[in-house]
């Protein structure tokens, strides 16, 4: 196993198509599921937050099996075409049966498509770089990502406007086909298996050696990191699908042409925000950017607050792109610092990503309730105050991973972590 790889030209580009294409597909029809539920099969707010919840509930129970299974198996391409067909599907079935029971089901599925890319997306990529080149292509990767998602969701709006909302779900199903496509042509030669764990030589130089799961998930750092992201989450994922409604009321007509115009906003702030975190993060370290990230969400959450007009509604937006364009670069590579050499990197990342998916989840719940109860502008505060209490923990706990700033931590070592 080495550290420094040689990928070809075509499986880099293959790379960059499947991060352009998988933007729109890994979080389903996201936040327009919301205003299709509220605008035209006309659900109330604590229903629709059920139904946003159970996606999420699924990805919780998903999440840690199949990065445990990306760690094993080596048809990690496979494994993504089977979940953006699982996303397709389900996507295109909600517009023939809009009933409770059907919409909870297919967002279940689209729960546990959304536990594979994450963590295969990582490991491919990890893989086919390697550990020196990989915040630098997690950045490159996140800009193509957000790139996709500016398209797809202007291309949502026209369509969700001009031939109506439910073209939106058939857009998604169309895209999920096309990464299908685009993750063959991925070199499976170029792809190192035992770098995409983050696994290290055993004797013979051949085969990674593996961190007993006991000593990993004792390890201080992740279960501070895990505490971080899970507050995070839950603080974020409700705001998009909230204002989204908030903009539902009194104007149907153009609902989803302004949420694309909110997706669209932070989306362009995102490509170059993701490039700077992943070029820069092995010059700055990795807390000093993850805490602009960590910094933005409450300012945003309150700024919700004082106005419902959509213009104002879409620049508050532009703050979402500098948190999630900084999160989702760092967040992985985090990760892949904390378990180098363990051999478990793509099982942490599911159970980190798991933490995240149950903070979306209670977000999305409790808001729909808060919301019901006592209004929008309580919803965002509450939601603010969380991001706060996230921000508050990761500046005082969480320390510098990028070496050599940290050092090994012994209790990760294969050779005193015996498999369990």
């Amino acid at each position: 196993m080495t550290t420094s790889r040689a990928p070809s030209a075509r499986t880099l580009r293959a790379l960059d198509y499947l991060n352009v294409f998988l933007a729109d597909v890994r979080d389903g029809v996201g936040p327009y599921l919301a205003i299709y539920l509220l605008a035209t099969q006309h659900w109330d707010p604590a229903s629709i937050g059920i139904a946003m919840s159970a996606m999420g509930i699924a990805t919780v129970v998903a999440q840690t099996p199949c990065g445990a299974l990306i760690d094993a198996l080596t048809q990690k391409r496979m494994l993504i075409g089977i979940a953006a067909a699982l996303v397709g599907a389900s996507c295109a079935a909600i517009t023939l049966f809009p009933t409770f029971a059907f919409i909870m089901t297919a967002q279940a599925l689209n729960g546990i498509a959304a536990a594979i890319f994450p963590p295969a997306v990582a490991a491919l990529t990890l893989g086919i770089v390697g550990p020196k080149k990989f915040a630098a292509q997690m950045g490159r990767n996140e800009a193509f990502n957000h790139a996709g998602n500016v398209g797809a969701a202007a291309l949502a709006g026209l369509a969700g406007y001009l031939l109506g909302r439910e073209w939106i779900f058939y857009l998604v199903a169309a895209i999920a086909g096309v990464s299908m496509v685009s993750v063959l042509f991925i070199d499976e030669k170029d792809i190192d298996h035992d770098v995409a764990r983050a696994a290290i030589p055993d004797s013979t130089g051949t085969h990674g050696a593996v961190a007993g799961m006991r000593a990993l998930f004792a390890h201080r750092e992740l279960l501070i990191f895990a505490m971080s992201v899970t507050l995070f989450h839950f603080a974020n994922a409700a705001m998009l699908p909230l204002a989204g409604q908030l903009l539902s009321h009194d104007k149907a007509t153009g609902a989803s042409l302004y949420m694309s115009a909110c997706i669209i906003a932070a989306q362009l702030v995102m490509i170059p925000v993701a490039a700077f975190a992943g070029t820069q993060a092995d010059r700055w370290g990795r807390k000093p950017i993850f805490l602009i990230g960590f910094g933005v969400l409450p300012i945003r959450g309150c700024l919700y607050t004082l106005s419902d007009d959509p213009f104002f509604i879409v620049a508050v937006q532009l703050l979402d792109g500098i948190g999630a364009g900084i999160f989702g670069v760092l967040w992985v590579t985090v990760v892949g610092d904390l378990t180098k050499g363990t051999g478990r990197y793509n099982l942490t990342l599911g159970a980190i990503a798991t933490a995240q998916s149950i903070g979306a989840a209670l977000s999305n719940v409790v808001a729909g309730y808060a919301v019901s109860a006592w209004g929008y502008n309580a919803g965002f505060l509450m939601l603010a105050g969380i991001a706060a209490c996230a921000l508050t923990i990761f500046y005082w706990a969480m320390p510098e991973t990028k070496e050599p700033d940290r050092q090994p931590t012994p209790q990760l070592s294969p050779a005193v972590a015996p498999i369990t």
